[in-house]
Order: C-alpha cells, then structure tokens, then sequence
C-alpha cells in the first residue's frame, strides 16, 4: 500500500505526518533530533506489517516538513513535542495507539506514555536516556559542528533543511538538551517513568556512541513489567541498520 503524506493542524502549528497500513493498530514512529518522518524511518514506513497496523510517522514542530514554526527549545520542549504527538493522533481520530520513539523521539514517547496513559497502547523506545549527566554533555558537544558529521548523516538532512538551518538547529538542540545536566541528577523525565502502565520494550545497541547503555538499564529497572533487548551490533541508528530484525522484533512485540 502506498504511504500518503499530508498536513494537519494540531495546537496552532501545522504538522506533517506520513501514513501508510490499514492495520486495526494504530502506531505512530517518534523521530530523533533533526528527523522526520522521511529521513528517520524509511524501512518502517515500507515493511511494517501493512494488515496489522497503521503506521504514522510525524515531523514534530520545526523538524521536516513542519516547518514554519522554526524550531526552538524552551525548557518544556520534550513535554510539548509529547502533547503534540498525542493531539495529532487524536486529530487523526485514533483513539488509541502505540509509539515508537527513537532519541528524542523515545524521550517524548516516555513523557507521553507517562502523561497520557489511557491513549497509549504499548511503547517501543531505543536510543532513549531520562537524564543527561556530563558525559553526555561531552558527547553532546562532540556533535555540534555538523561540518564534522559524515557524509552519509549529514547529506539527506541537508538536503532537507539547507546547511544554515541544520547547522544552527543542531547547535540549539546541544544548547537545549544540556540544560537538563543542570536539574538535580539531569533529571529530564526520570519521574515520570514510574507512571508509565503499558507494556513496554526497550531497545539497546551496544555500540550506541551517543547514549551509553546505563540510560537503557535505568528506564528498564523503572518502568515496572518492561522488556530490555541489547542488540550487541547496534548502534544509534539500529532500526535502520538492521531494519529486518528491528522490525520483527516489534512487531512480535505489538501483536
């Protein structure tokens, strides 16, 4: 089936969505910093189980095609991308879903859960952390200058936002999520994660370079009856690098 791609209004911005699958479960796919729809989850969008599911994926304010408003990153801003995703679902007359959120998208994905619980089915997070400590900062700012990122990562986001944006976005979000190493413990959602009641599957890969594993292990040991799956080949991008087995994985776990 083919992946329809359109706009909707949802708390005073227009957000783009891309969906695909006429599936009674309704699944909405969270992307990372700087991602989209498009540039973060093509193997989902295209493999997922077309029958079982409906598969959203979303460009949260100020990423992708949701763009104008510029994206900007107040302290709320994880809270705010989870009451959008939330609201866009229901705008898309779901009344019931699961998330699937990587990076950032797995961070929003657990306020939301924690939130909003008698919306969210089941959640999928991986590439996740609930705090940021000052290693992460470190890794953070090695990530600034996006002159220095491969072409490979760099090409399809400059391609969709032209270099200015991108460089200037990524410099903001580093500024923005380091905020979080000033909270007690770089608390950014640590909180919360008792509140989440759905089943939930968190995946790892072991060479993660821009979250080490101990964030895995804390959400794991605080949301109560969840699932922990190390993927000893992966890294940050596991879903796309081992698209095949990632999929399978969730889908067993969604059914």
């Amino acid at each position: 089936t083919s992946i329809t791609s359109a706009k909707i209004q949802v708390n005073g911005v227009h957000l783009h969505y891309q969906q695909t699958g006429e599936g009674s479960h309704a699944v909405l796919l969270l992307p990372g910093m700087l991602g989209s729809g498009q540039t973060d989850f093509g193997p989902q969008l295209k493999s997922m189980n077309k029958q079982l599911f409906t598969v959203v994926a979303w460009d949260p304010r100020g990423y992708g095609k949701s763009i104008p408003p510029s994206r900007d990153f107040p302290p709320d801003f994880f809270e705010r991308d989870a009451k959008d995703a939330v609201d866009l679902m229901q705008a898309l007359k779901f009344k019931k879903f699961s998330l699937l959120g990587w990076s950032d998208g797995g961070i929003t994905a657990l306020i939301a859960a924690a939130k909003y619980p008698n919306l969210i089915h089941k959640l999928v997070v991986w590439g996740a952390n609930a705090s940021v400590t000052q290693e992460d900062v470190r890794i953070y700012n090695g990530i600034r200058d996006v002159s220095k990122w491969s072409e490979k990562v760099k090409k399809p986001l400059e391609e969709l936002y032209g270099y200015k944006y991108f460089a200037e976005t990524c410099a903001a979000w580093v500024d923005g999520i380091s905020h979080f190493a000033e909270n007690s413990d770089g608390n950014i959602c640590q909180q919360l994660l008792p509140d989440i009641k759905c089943p939930t599957f968190i995946i790892h890969g072991e060479k993660d370079p821009l979250v080490p594993q101990a964030h895995a292990e804390y959400i794991h040991k605080h949301i109560k009856g969840s699932r922990l799956l190390l993927m000893p080949e992966g890294k940050h991008n596991l879903h796309l690098r081992f698209a095949k087995d990632f999929n399978r994985e969730v889908e067993n776990f969604l059914r």
